[in-house]
């Protein structure tokens, strides 16, 4: 499918800059803009700029471990991961004994990854298995099982976002600008009954005009266009520590460690700092905006936004507490030194959406990363790009096309799988419990 001459893509993250490198060496003709709200490239709101973030191809969705496979071959062998951009130490994935749900996900992945990697995974079926591969953990680890890929890694995310960036600045053929988008803009499509994007007014009321408009804002995606029941911004925990030079050397080169259970992972440290996260159901912050779209945008609704600037509530500092007593246990009641609430943009079964709308022509959207989709960086540009122009593989055209339909109000968003903590956690009511702790505490 031939693609429109004047192309804007909205974001500047993982899609937006993925899907950028991808058109400007197959569209060559086509002028390219991307609008980023952020003066600079990595944006450091955004849910992709951080430390580290996990490379693997452990899913127990076969379709996402072949997808991943190709993007870390990539890693390995290209350009994507010098420098210190990645990392291969590994990634160990264990289980409790409680719960069932975690060994049966663990297991499925186990199979499929194992099939890609071969000998580079084992199996581990005891706590003593596990602690041969993490002896620094030592014996109070409270794990039933697990297994260790050593073909997967991580990544210094915000190290890699600028890569990219300058990718696009030395080939010159991709304009950048930055400026807020307040809204899409609509035009009646002749004949068709649809509407039709033709560009986007930016928060100071300049317009932004396109034949093509892709939105790739992530957890911001619901201000521009109704995602109710398909999409919700969730916000996740983070968390570090400061460490020795000691405890540095120690736990440096061990592999990335994931409970299954709890969604508790533990990257291994750099810089004397030692992350802790968790990959959970997450922080809702629900905020009312008018119904995005080609109306008199009278009508209103709530959808979920992401706060900046806030730390992370107590229950999810609690939550990294439990954790590190059954991982890390000589690390359960330090300090930590800085925490951050990072956004999500979920989906009901955790796949991508990156698909045209079926409403509005010349609008689409690559969104809905649903906290997994970094690793896909070199890769998901090209099937970006399969997807606008109609070619995109079949088995990831439905799981990420737009006409899945949506759940209900009151529905959850089961992801994958692989989440855990409270569902419809509401981030101001736990902000709120925070303080009157604190002030408890005090007293």
């Amino acid at each position: 499918m031939a693609l429109p001459s004047n192309i804007l893509i909205v974001g500047g993250g993982v899609f937006g800059l993925s899907t950028a490198l991808s058109l400007s060496k197959r569209h060559p003709t086509s002028t390219i803009t991307i609008i980023e709200s952020s003066p600079t490239i990595p944006n450091p709101h955004g849910s992709s700029v951080d430390t580290s973030r996990i490379v693997r191809a452990d899913y127990a969705n076969k379709a996402y471990s072949k997808l991943a496979a190709e993007a870390i071959d990539l890693w390995r062998t290209t350009d994507w991961g010098r420098n210190g951009r990645y990392t291969q130490n590994g990634l160990l994935l264990v289980y409790p004994s409680d719960s069932a749900s975690a060994k049966e996900y663990a297991h499925k992945s186990y199979a499929n990854v194992r099939a890609i990697e071969g000998d580079n995974v084992t199996f581990l079926p005891t706590q003593t298995d596990v602690l041969s591969v993490v002896p620094a953990y030592g014996s109070t680890l409270d794990v039933a099982g697990g297994y260790v890929n050593w073909g997967s890694g991580w990544s210094d995310a915000a190290a890699t976002l600028r890569y990219a960036k300058e990718r696009l600045d030395a080939e010159g053929k991709v304009k950048f600008r930055s400026g807020n988008v307040e809204r899409v803009l609509y035009a009646a499509a002749a004949g068709s009954g649809k509407s039709k994007v033709t560009g986007v007014v930016l928060a100071d009321g300049s317009v932004v005009e396109a034949d093509l408009v892709v939105l790739a804002t992530g957890a911001w995606s619901s201000r521009l266009v109704d995602l109710r029941g398909r999409a919700v911004a969730t916000g996740q925990a983070i968390a570090y520590m400061r460490i020795s030079d000691e405890e540095q050397r120690e736990l440096e080169n061990l592999p990335t460690i994931l409970n299954f259970a709890t969604g508790i992972f533990v990257i291994p440290p750099r810089g004397n700092l030692l992350k802790i996260a968790r990959h959970a159901f997450g922080y809702r912050n629900p905020v009312v905006v008018p119904v995005p779209g080609d109306g008199d945008r009278t009508e209103t609704m709530e959808v979920s936004l992401p706060e900046q600037g806030v730390p992370v509530p107590l229950e999810g500092q609690e939550a990294f507490r439990v954790a590190l007593r059954q991982l890390l246990p000589r690390f359960a009641e330090r300090e930590f030194v800085d925490t951050r609430v990072c956004w999500y943009t979920d989906t009901p079964q955790g796949d991508f959406i990156v698909s045209y709308h079926p409403d509005h022509e010349g609008l689409f959207l690559a969104t809905g990363g649903s906290g997994h989709a970094y690793k896909f960086f070199p890769v998901i540009g090209d099937k970006i790009v399969d997807a606008l122009e109609g070619t995109l593989d079949p088995e990831l055209s439905e799981m990420w096309t737009w006409s899945k339909a949506p759940v209900s109000d009151g529905e959850d968003f089961d992801g994958d799988g692989s989440r855990s903590g409270e569902r419809r956690a509401i981030l101001k009511d736990e902000l709120a419990k925070t303080k009157k702790a604190l002030r408890s505490s005090v007293l």
